[in-house]
């Protein structure tokens, strides 16, 4: 059974916890800030997208098997780590060349981010993130059943996360959108991006340091 007893203690559970801001807020904001509202979507989309590799792969068993073994675990980690530390150098790169924003019909910048571009760090900045692949295998476990279909329940269950998870991002992503000519300043570009950066630096060399659960 889908819908059960246990099914709206996870709904309360899974808002609150995706409206605690992260990793993934942080990304929303900064590519809606780079390419407008229709970058933050898309990130938006790539990002919950993933929340279905992890709950197949929670389902399956595999985080299991990267739990109890150091190094597939530490691997995982550190490509992880790599890659909010590139998004991160990346933004502060953006910082110190000083430029505005190109936000759609205020700084008069083109649109040159490909689409692909967004949906490509949404979802790797999600399926690299061990944290993740953790929290789904200690969590979803607890709102399924013995009886239940232990695949099907898991997706069923990320397919809300999904949806939740997306609501709250795009109203992030329409709201940043929204700020068009605070965006396009210079200055708020500088502060915004050398935040972004710095935060997602020190993200990636926190996950990098850490050492593994258990």
């Amino acid at each position: 059974m889908l819908i059960d007893a246990q099914f709206w203690p996870f709904l309360v559970a899974i808002t609150l916890l995706t409206m605690s801001p992260g990793v993934d807020t942080l990304l929303v904001i900064r590519n809606t800030a780079r390419g407008g509202v229709r970058d933050g979507l898309l990130t938006s989309l790539a990002i919950c997208s993933g929340l279905f590799v992890h709950a197949a792969v929670s389902a399956l068993g595999i985080s299991l098997i990267l739990l109890q073994s150091a190094w597939a675990f530490g691997l995982l980690k550190l490509a992880g780590a790599g890659y909010l530390i590139w998004l991160g150098v990346n933004s502060l790169l953006a910082s110190r060349r000083g430029q505005g924003l190109p936000v759609a019909g205020v700084s008069g910048a083109p649109r040159a981010v490909p689409f692909w571009l967004p949906l490509r760090e949404g979802f790797l900045s999600n399926v690299l993130n061990p944290k993740t692949v953790i929290f789904y295998m200690a969590f979803l476990p607890q709102f399924i059943a013995p009886g239940d279909p232990a695949l099907f329940k898991s997706l069923f269950l990320a397919g809300v996360h999904f949806v939740i998870a997306n609501i709250w991002q795009i109203a992030i992503a329409a709201m940043v959108g929204g700020a068009g000519r605070l965006l396009a300043s210079r200055r708020f570009a500088r502060w915004l991006n050398g935040l972004t950066g710095a935060v997602l630096v020190t993200f990636g060399v926190k996950l990098a340091l850490e050492r593994q659960p258990g």
